[in-house]
């Protein structure tokens, strides 16, 4: 029972003329938060029989009980994974790191629109992974919007949240997945424009941690960049069979062991403010903030 992305079919194209149509969770066409796709149309996405999927529009809170919206995250609630995570990339900066990693109360029944700390509420853990199904478990937790693609503390936050990563091999992770992170950064910084990016997961659903969380096979990614009047798109997978990213022309990523269409879509990096707070009547804050 082994998946590939065929089997993962996100129907939206991305040809060589880029097609595209933030953490409150949504109804399957991402309607509180469809501001961030272009067109307002985010990728239609099918899952496999008896698979289930939750749009996330991931939010955190600010100091003046605002929700603020950053990127927006397809979760599958069956192998506790993500299947995409989409985002806008703007110009890098170099804002620090703060790895506190979040859930998703929503996905668990819990009236909490953001994102937060584990801990509340009794079914936490029911539909999302949690910080202890990775323990001892020899996986990394890869992100799919990573902290180097943020360009303020807001985003770099939201970022830490465990409906953006899925169980990635460390040396992978560590080495060739973050060189590969740095060159896009490196390319997609001479685009005219800001750059869509959408980034997902493939499972292994061989391979279970905790008898709850599906291990990734492999990591895709596909960009697109507005350069002299013209949209050029990439792809990306990896680790292949030499344990590295290879870039791929779009139909090449498609094409690659039948890989389906595959959208780029958007998100919102906002601004960000200096103090972060749960909604809730501790107000307890998100934390890592003196890495401002």
């Amino acid at each position: 029972f082994e998946f590939t992305m065929r089997h993962l079919v996100i129907l939206l194209l991305l040809s060589s003329v880029c097609f595209f149509a933030l953490s409150e969770v949504v109804d399957n066409n991402f309607s509180k938060c469809k501001e961030f796709f272009l067109d307002t149309t985010p990728p239609d996405f099918t899952p496999p029989a008896g698979v289930s999927v939750k749009p996330i529009c991931q939010c955190i809170w600010d100091n003046n009980d605002k929700h603020i919206f950053l990127y927006a995250t397809l979760y599958n609630t069956t192998w506790k994974i993500p299947v995409y995570s989409a985002y806008v990339f703007r110009k890098s900066k170099s804002i620090g790191r703060c790895d506190a990693w979040y859930i998703e109360p929503q996905l668990d029944l819990d009236p909490e629109l953001c994102m937060r700390s584990q801990g509340y509420g009794s079914k936490i853990g029911t539909n999302q992974a949690l910080n202890s199904d990775y323990e001892n478990s020899g996986y990394n937790k890869g992100h799919l919007y990573p902290v180097l693609h943020t360009d303020n503390h807001l985003s770099m936050l939201a970022t830490s949240t465990l409906t953006n990563a899925a169980p990635q091999n460390p040396d992978f992770n560590q080495k060739a997945w973050l060189g590969h992170e740095k060159a896009v950064i490196k390319d997609l910084e001479s685009c005219d424009e800001a750059a869509y990016v959408v980034t997902g997961v493939v499972p292994d659903t061989k391979t279970i941690l905790n008898k709850k969380v599906t291990v990734s096979k492999y990591y895709w990614r596909a960009t697109c960049c507005l350069k002299n009047n013209q949209y050029t798109g990439k792809g990306y997978y990896g680790p292949d069979n030499n344990g590295q990213v290879q870039e791929l022309t779009i139909k090449q990523l498609q094409a690659r062991d039948s890989m389906a269409d595959i959208a780029a879509g958007t998100s919102c990096a906002t601004e960000g403010v200096p103090v972060l707070y749960y909604k809730q009547d501790e107000h307890a804050h998100y934390g890592c903030l003196a890495q401002r």
